[in-house]
C-alpha cells in the first residue's frame, strides 16, 4: 500500500463495514507508517479492490478497534488487523491470496504465529485458513460491534 491508495482503501472500508467499524484516514495512515511491509492492497481495473492491514505483534495482544499500537521489539506473531474485499471483487480468491502472501512473509521473518479478531460472521472463513478461536481480552474484544472472536494460527 502507498499513501496514494488511501482514498481507495477508505472506499473499500465503507463498502464493507458499518460506520461504527470504520477507522478514519489518520488511523489507516498510522497503520501504514508503523509497518509498511505488512500492509497490502489488491487492485483491479477500477482501482483498489481489497486491503489487508497487519503488523508484527505478540501472541495474545489484541488491538482495540481504532486503537493505537506499537510494533514490539521482539514480535512473535503477525497480527492481521483488517481484511476487506470490495463487493465487486468478492468470490475471486483475493482475500486468500492476500493472507497467503502475508503468512509466507511472516514465516520468513521468523514469526511463529498469526492472530486476528474475527468479526461480521467471518469465523468459518478464518477457520478454513487454519485459524482457531483462542482466549482473548474480553474488554478489548468489546470495542468491536457484534460478535468478535480472537483467533490464532501456528505458522
Amino acid at each position: 500500500m502507498a499513501h496514494d491508495d488511501l482514498a481507495g482503501v477508505l472506499d473499500v472500508q465503507a463498502a464493507c463495514y458499518p460506520p461504527a467499524m470504520q477507522e478514519p484516514a489518520h488511523v489507516v495512515l498510522a497503520r501504514l507508517a508503523a509497518s509498511p511491509g505488512t500492509v497490502f492492497v489488491a487492485r483491479d481495473d477500477d482501482g483498489v479492490c481489497a486491503y489487508l492491514f497487519a503488523y508484527p505483534s505478540r501472541l495474545g495482544k489484541v488491538t482495540p478497534l481504532g486503537g493505537a499500537f506499537a510494533v514490539p521489539a521482539e514480535p512473535d506473531t503477525l497480527y492481521l488487523h483488517d481484511l476487506a474485499v470490495a463487493p465487486r471483487a468478492a468470490g475471486q480468491g483475493v482475500a486468500r491470496k492476500l493472507v497467503a502472501r502475508l503468512h509466507d512473509d511472516a514465516a520468513g521473518r521468523g514469526l511463529r504465529h498469526a492472530a486476528l479478531v474475527s468479526v461480521q460472521d467471518s469465523l468459518a472463513f478464518w477457520e478454513s485458513l487454519g485459524y482457531v478461536p483462542a482466549a482473548g481480552d474480553d474488554a478489548v474484544l468489546s470495542t468491536y460491534p457484534g460478535a468478535a472472536h480472537y483467533m490464532t494460527k501456528r505458522l
